[in-house]
């Protein structure tokens, strides 16, 4: 079977937890449980950013993306991430066009806490059901109307698009592409390796 790419977005001030808790349930997913320390994950995760250059994650973590934006391979999944650094990027049309492009060519385009703003801004929720970080409904539902804006749910699956609530949602997030693409009980097996509870229901848990 060939492996799906993904590609998670990294910029200045990124939530820590927004690119690693799906980082974590792509890259530690396997087919055969029984040959966890034999055979990869079906997934190839990458880090893609602005350029090469160190990135400072909120609280100071650095990170050396693998890719930029410009040299970034064909992906399969693109995950963008939220954080304090969402807003500078709201008027980065580099960035904005690179998503917008991109999400032409992806299998699913995911979205954790405010990153769903710059789907937004980039065109990509309109007429579509979506979600963010509770602190930032409001903030959604102002800044496009076109979108119909969920705050009773923890991830929004909307065709391609699959946005979630804040921080810690990616990783349920996550799992449900894991699931979308290899079944639940595989997703659920990716779960308890990670020794975390597979959401058995999908209500926003605050």
């Amino acid at each position: 079977m060939a492996r799906r790419t993904v590609g998670i977005l990294v910029f200045p001030d990124v939530e820590v937890l927004d690119f690693c808790g799906p980082f974590e349930v792509f890259s530690v997913t396997r087919l055969d449980e029984g040959r966890r320390r034999d055979e990869p994950s079906p997934y190839e995760v990458a880090l893609v950013a602005g350029s090469t250059d160190l990135v400072v994650a909120t609280g100071g973590l650095k990170v050396v993306p693998d890719f930029a934006l410009d040299d970034c391979p064909a992906l399969d999944v693109l995950v963008v991430p939220g954080g304090w650094g969402v807003r500078p990027l709201m008027n980065d049309k580099r960035l904005l066009s690179w998503i917008g492009e991109r999400a032409g060519g992806v299998e699913t385009l995911a979205s954790v806490c405010t990153c769903s703003m710059l789907l937004g801004q980039a065109g990509l929720l309109d007429g579509r059901r979506a979600t963010t970080h509770w602190m930032a409904l409001d903030w959604m539902r102002s800044s496009f109307p076109a979108a119909t804006v969920l705050g009773d749910l923890h991830v929004v699956e909307d065709g391609g698009v699959v946005t979630s609530a804040g921080i810690s949602a990616g990783i349920d997030m996550a799992l449900r592409v894991v699931g979308r693409h290899h079944g639940e009980a595989l997703a659920r097996a990716t779960a308890r390796f990670m020794e975390y509870p597979f959401p058995e229901d999908n209500r926003r848990r605050v």
